[in-house]
């Protein structure tokens, strides 16, 4: 494994990397050891925030934790990633088992009109990322790993660009384009 550290109002001593190196490495059986671990901690107010990402084969493995101790951040953060790594593992099985269909089992929905009247959109951030050709289900994957309530997908079957969300009722529905 690969580490690369950033900090941001804190100092990134050798302690610090031994340490997150020692967490970490409970999850190398479960991920290549080749991969890249990129480790992020910051100081805000009296919280230190711990970002750790690990990017894998068309996937993203992160967790994003604050608390008043660093050592607690690490602990927290490695926990949330092996959940991740083991439920990314356990999908990979289930679906190598079994012939998944095209996405049958997502609720689909009607993109709505929007009104004439709308507010101003101020953009404060903008994300720049890779499409990849992808059916419904590893939409779905890919976002529960990663956290979001959306993903935003370039079809393997039609290759178009839809895009996956999570709804209220805890089921999922996919926007595809006329």
């Amino acid at each position: 494994m690969r580490y690369s550290y950033t900090g941001k109002n804190i100092p990134i001593t050798d302690d610090f990397k031994d340490r997150v190196e020692k967490k970490v490495s409970r999850i190398n059986k479960l991920i290549p050891d080749d991969g890249e671990v990129y480790v992020t901690a910051s100081k805000i107010r009296h919280q230190h925030k711990l970002e750790v990402s690990v990017p894998l084969h068309k996937r993203m493995l992160r967790a994003e934790v604050m608390d008043n101790d660093l050592n607690s951040c690490i602990d927290t953060v490695v926990d949330v990633l092996e959940k991740q790594a083991i439920k990314y593992k356990g999908r990979l099985r289930e679906r190598s088992r079994r012939n998944v269909a095209t996405g049958d089992e997502l609720s689909y929905i009607q993109e709505s009109t929007v009104p004439e009247n709308t507010p101003d959109v101020v953009i404060h951030r903008t994300k720049r990322f890779d499409l990849k050709p992808m059916d419904a289900i590893d939409a779905v994957m890919e976002m529960e790993l990663l956290g979001h309530s959306f993903f935003v997908f370039r079809s393997a079957a039609t290759d178009e660009v839809n895009v996956v969300y999570k709804r209220k009722d805890d089921e999922y529905g996919l926007i595809e384009p006329e």
